[in-house]
């Protein structure tokens, strides 16, 4: 079911040799281009072909009325509520303390520099809606926005045919739950254009994030500039470094827990213990046939993307690990904490026998928006800094210029930019203190 990687007394760069899904955004940005260009000139009624033809619904306006989004929320599941309250909560509760304060800096006497953290003004947030329904994903993109103070947010989720066009209820709920009320029925790269454009009520915004498919990580890279992003999200992907001390019922479950996400999901074991492999492939033989989703799960764990890496030791797995640069990392090892805190790519870590995957996917009270695909190695998960912007704000009196004034014209010359000098010399004079 799950294939083997030996890397045994190997040694170097093993990126080429680890299971990774294949993703050719490139090519698919070509195939998204045409849909962008059309809800570039033709908006709203745009979107509403591109939903009967994605989505197989046809829908009469995009934006989602107020009412059914109170609806969704009065019909929701008591227990699915609280589940997302407390999602909620312990999500504000972590984003809250992301939030930087301005600093200044005295640089010279009459000279400072402050850095003044200034929140994007319009965001758009896509929550997905393909093979399962993530409310969750729209709890980890609006807190960070609102913690930030972004003041203009929308939310874009896909259509559902079997609820009358509008996005699912419980996408709805959590919108209502976290007091968003501009709601499109909308998905795909046609949402991250709608969000870059502006089509019917939707205002054209500053960035758009939130995971989702390839074409929605192609609409990202084509359209990025015109609007900011977070990030191409590819295939979700687990993995777990584990020695033989790992229960390998606790690893063959957040494996298969990963690749019930999708046929093309990663997930990956990373261990010295050639024993703990031999348990783990014993306990997904048993488990995966039990799963919900077991075909799908099957396929993931089969796919060329996942699989069992063999390494000579812990030390070797660290160095396998950080070059994979998980989305997620599970550390199941003895002193988990201590080998946790030497990884230095991964999305997020998940530390020791109780703080699996899933806990961070719902109510962690951290933000399950990660980077793929091995873009850990540069990037970020979504945080409150993702809707900020540090603004440096230079205030330097007479003095403070003419004492600087000599370096600002050596400099000047060296990159033959003497307007840059004459810039100085206009308030200051040549020499700093005779007057211009």
């Amino acid at each position: 079911m799950i294939s083997r990687i030996d890397l045994r007394g190997t040694s170097g760069d093993p990126r080429g040799s680890l299971p990774r899904a294949e993703l050719d955004v490139e090519a698919a940005v070509e195939k998204v281009r045409p849909i962008c260009d059309d809800v570039r000139h033709r908006g709203a009624a745009a979107l509403i072909d591109l939903a009967e033809r994605f989505d197989g619904v046809r829908i009469t306006d995009i934006r989602v009325p107020r009412e059914a989004i109170d609806s969704a929320l009065a019909a929701l599941d008591p227990f699915v509520r609280a589940a997302l309250e407390e999602s909620i909560r312990r999500a504000r509760a972590v984003h809250a303390d992301q939030r930087r304060a301005d600093t200044t800096t005295r640089v010279v006497p009459g000279g400072t520099v402050t850095e003044r953290w200034v929140p994007v003004g319009r965001v758009g947030l896509y929550a997905p809606g393909g093979r399962a329904v993530y409310p969750s994903s729209v709890v980890m993109n609006v807190v960070p926005a609102q913690e930030a103070g972004v003041a203009s947010l929308a939310v874009a989720s896909p259509p559902q045919a079997a609820y009358g066009g509008l996005p699912h209820p419980t996408v709805l709920a959590a919108c209502a739950l976290l007091g968003v009320d501009e709601v499109y029925a909308v998905g795909g790269a046609q949402a991250v254009a709608m969000f870059a454009y502006g089509a019917g009520e939707c205002a054209r915004a500053d960035m758009v994030t939130g995971p989702g498919n390839i074409w929605v990580a192609a609409a990202k890279r084509l359209l990025k500039g015109l609007i900011g992003i977070d990030a191409e999200a590819g295939p979700t992907e687990i993995a777990i470094l584990a020695d033989d001390t790992a229960d390998p019922a606790y690893v063959a479950a957040d494996l298969i827990s990963q690749a019930e996400h999708d046929t093309v999901a990663a997930s990956v074991l990373i261990t010295p213990s050639t024993d703990l492999a031999a348990r783990v492939e014993d306990e997904l033989a048993k488990r995966v046939p039990a799963t919900r989703h077991s075909e799908r799960v099957a396929e993931a764990l089969g796919g060329r993307q996942s699989g069992i890496v063999l390494v000579d030791d812990l030390e070797h797995g660290l160095s396998v690990v950080d070059a994979y640069a998980a989305e997620h990392l599970e550390v199941m090892t003895a002193d988990a904490a201590a080998v946790a805190a030497r990884v230095r790519n991964a999305g997020a870590i998940f530390v020791g026998d109780f703080s699996p995957v899933s806990l961070g996917d719902y109510c962690a009270g951290s933000n399950h928006v990660l980077p793929t695909g091995g873009s850990a190695q540069h990037s970020a998960g979504l945080s409150v800094q993702t809707f900020l912007r540090g603004i440096h704000v230079v205030d330097y009196d007479r003095d403070a210029l003419a004492d600087a004034a000599s370096h600002v014209l050596a400099l000047a010359e060296a990159e033959d930019l003497p307007a840059h000098g004459e810039a100085v010399t206009a308030r200051v004079g040549r020499s700093g203190g005779e007057a211009p």
